[in-house]
């Protein structure tokens, strides 16, 4: 069937009341039928964000709080001070050390020039065997004395930066457990401190399924997170389970850049081989990355009707692998899509 000629006037009028037929208007327009992907065999289960470090600061001596220039939510330097004790008493006898130190060091200086003359006179025969090693004696005594107060002084000295509690590692401080003036105990929390940088989530899953997810860790897994489905990089099944509940603990590992606090929420997908529990057995719909199109914070495809026309909606996306990514929520089997988002916002 031959397509109906036009000429300039009937164009123009043609283009103004919309009477260009809908397949000539999307005929330059590559789309993608949206077809349902083969379902992985998984299934779904609740867990909670963890941080691969988190340490609860204490004091290693008792003191009280005098300084604590952080508070929850500050961001923190590895050897950055977190609190600050009272330590009057440490440095007095810090100082009393020292003191100390040059005092024994003085008694072995005069002990060196001792037994120098009494060498001296030995070695002219004007003192006995006995004097010399009495004064032998005496040296020895004085520089074990100066070594011993030295140690004493280093111990002091070490004791008394204590007072100063520093952060391990950098992090964010996620609890402080104290305020200025409280006392601090040896092994009493001051502060919980976690590293952002390495996250993972655990799973509580039955202990019937430990062999068959052990065989299947080369599977992949994803966790969805704050409205995103990500691909997990790694994940384990710990070798131990837990005597009351008789389940054993998945830690799957979230791809870097993951925005998530310790103690939140998240929903994880493993592998079903072996493991007990409802699957998750939906129809996935996957679609060329390549469609995507970001609008600020909103993802969206261009969705092209059947006169041609091709309107942005927003989805909701999950991982991407090998150039798909996966469509959670926004598009319905059998709708065509746009390949090349900027052509299809340039058409009327």
């Amino acid at each position: 069937m031959s397509r109906p000629s036009f000429g300039l006037p009937q164009l123009v009028l043609a283009l103004l009341l919309g009477a260009l037929p809908a397949a000539g208007r999307a005929a330059e327009l590559a789309t993608w039928t949206v077809a349902p992907a083969p379902a992985a065999a998984l299934s779904r289960h609740d867990g909670t964000v963890e941080a691969v470090r988190q340490t609860v600061v204490s004091a290693q001596v008792a003191g009280a709080v005098v300084a604590l220039p952080v508070k929850a939510g500050d961001r923190v330097r590895a050897g950055q001070l977190l609190a600050r004790l009272d330590a009057r008493a440490a440095e007095q006898q810090a100082g009393a050390a020292a003191a100390q130190v040059d005092a024994a060091r003085a008694a072995q200086q005069a002990a060196t020039l001792e037994v120098r003359r009494q060498r001296q006179l030995f070695a002219s025969h004007f003192i006995s065997q006995a004097a010399l090693d009495q004064a032998e004696a005496q040296y020895q005594a004085a520089t074990a004395q100066a070594s011993a107060q030295l140690g004493a002084a280093q111990a002091a000295r070490t004791e008394s930066g204590y007072y100063a509690v520093k952060a391990p590692y950098d992090g964010v401080v996620s609890e402080v457990s104290v305020m200025p003036g409280d006392m601090a105990m040896p092994g009493r929390p001051l502060l919980t401190l976690f590293d952002p940088a390495a996250l993972r989530v655990a799973v509580a899953v039955p202990e019937s399924a430990a062999p068959g997810l052990r065989a299947a860790q080369a599977a992949a897994a994803s966790v969805e997170l704050g409205g995103q489905r990500l691909a997990a990089p790694r994940w384990e099944v710990l070798p131990a389970a837990d005597p009351l509940t008789h389940t054993v603990t998945v830690r799957i590992t979230l791809p870097a850049g993951a925005v998530a606090a310790p103690g939140g929420f998240a929903r994880a997908w493993l592998p079903t081989s072996g493991l007990a529990g409802a699957s998750d057995n939906r129809s996935r719909i996957l679609i060329p990355s390549q469609a995507l199109v970001q609008r600020a914070e909103l993802k969206g495809v261009y969705v092209v009707g059947a006169d041609g026309r091709a309107l942005l909606r927003q989805v909701r996306v999950g991982p991407s692998t090998g150039g798909q990514t996966e469509i959670l929520a926004g598009l319905a089997l059998g709708e065509r899509i746009a390949l090349d988002p900027q052509a299809a916002a340039r058409r009327p």
